[in-house]
């Protein structure tokens, strides 16, 4: 069988496409440096060096640049839950993907998520590639969050949906920063402090 030769893209939009990606990295940066609603197009476009008016030919408005963004995170978790290993537990592969998004948080690669009112909400809930992306992660989590019940790991008389948002919550945990902010712990012990209250409580056995 004879195979199709690759399909070549041209220089143009290679450019093109390299260009959006440093935009995506920028406003990623932005988001979880100081959030959408003081993130500014200008800033965007100084950080990546070129005009305002290129910017919006690749992004037509702020919320589109956000949103942009937050599906490149979204792809981001889907290829790393892709990725775990195959034999780890339903629990392992939970507490993984926690201690994971924790140290984007810290390493400032971790968008703040918009409140309830923002634009940028509104936004993502009309994204299609952003909300596919959300459904898949929260059912692949859902379904570990089960499984890790039925195993005894977490316990069974909490919804799994109450479960889910908790681990959720771990995206934006301003815990990791005041812990970070003292000097007193690396990265490293930051996660191991907050991985032992989410998982293991703080109540004394």
């Amino acid at each position: 069988m004879t195979k199709n030769p690759p399909v070549k893209v041209s220089f143009k939009a290679q450019m093109l496409l390299a260009r959006e990606d440093a935009i995506i990295r920028s406003v990623n940066l932005m988001l979880a440096q100081k959030g959408f609603d003081a993130m500014t197009v200008d800033e965007v476009a100084a950080d990546v060096g070129i005009a305002k008016a290129s910017l919006y030919k690749h992004f037509p408005s702020k919320e589109d640049l956000a949103a942009a963004a937050m599906v490149f995170v979204m792809r981001r978790a889907q290829q790393y839950l892709d990725e775990l290993p195959t034999q780890a537990t339903p629990f392992e592969k939970i507490k993984q993907v926690v201690r994971w998004v924790m140290s984007l948080k810290l390493a400032g690669e971790m968008p703040s998520l918009p409140s309830q009112n923002s634009s940028l909400r509104t936004t993502l809930m009309n994204n299609k590639d952003y909300m596919d992306g959300l459904m898949d992660v929260s059912d692949r989590l859902g379904a570990w969050i089960e499984a890790a019940q039925a195993q005894g790991d977490i316990s069974s008389k909490l919804p799994a949906i109450a479960v889910l948002y908790t681990l959720y919550a771990r995206a934006c945990d301003p815990v990791l920063e005041f812990l970070k902010m003292g000097d007193l712990y690396n990265d490293d012990q930051v996660i191991d402090l907050v991985m032992a209250t989410c998982f293991d409580g703080i109540n004394a056995r």
